[in-house]
């Protein structure tokens, strides 16, 4: 295993801090709660910029995303968020495979969706009449799956242009040099 250089380990720690802030400080706020589905916007935005910086980086700030979810809307939100975990480190691999980054974002929001709706059916299943009437278990699967797909797809975009205004500060500070009066 390769160890973290201290940029990745630093940007990861950033990201890992939003991933928590963003839940605690924003879930329900900028967002919508129905039934078992919940959506704060840009809450995978963190997570899909460190699955640039490796699974490592990525597993890491999903737990992140999973804590603040727990702590901030309960158990059941918080295991829809541990599904982070899977979708970060795969989208980081893919992107190890020299994948484009808009594709791997593409292909994890299908599997993002499709674990999220599962890791909730149990759970529906045991008490979904009890919790919101008498919806069928399999509606409320298409709800969060199809809920949380359009979610990854909003948050993507949010993740593109973040990325995209990064690179470009990026690059702008390595092409300058900084001169001083006394040069």
């Amino acid at each position: 295993m390769r160890a973290l250089d201290v940029r990745s380990m630093t940007i990861g720690a950033l990201l890992l801090a939003l991933s928590l802030i963003i839940p605690m400080a924003l879930g329900g706020v900028l967002g919508v709660v129905i039934g078992p589905f919940s959506a704060t916007l840009a809450s995978h935005a963190p997570l899909m910029v460190s699955m640039l910086f490796g699974p490592g980086v990525a597993g890491i700030v999903a737990l992140g995303s999973a804590i603040g979810f727990f702590v901030r809307l309960g158990p059941l939100i918080g295991l829809r968020a541990a599904m982070h975990i899977p979708v970060g480190v795969a989208g980081a691999l893919l992107l190890k495979k020299q994948m484009s980054y808009p594709l791997v974002l593409a292909i994890t929001g299908p599997i993002h969706a499709v674990l999220e709706g599962l890791i909730v059916q149990p759970l529906l299943m045991a008490g979904s009449s009890m919790l919101y009437g008498k919806s069928e278990p399999l509606a409320l699967f298409y709800l969060v799956a199809g809920g949380t797909l359009l979610h990854h797809a909003m948050d993507a975009l949010i993740a593109l242009f973040s990325w995209r205004v990064i690179r470009f500060f990026q690059n702008g500070v390595k092409s300058k040099k900084v001169t001083t009066s006394a040069d």
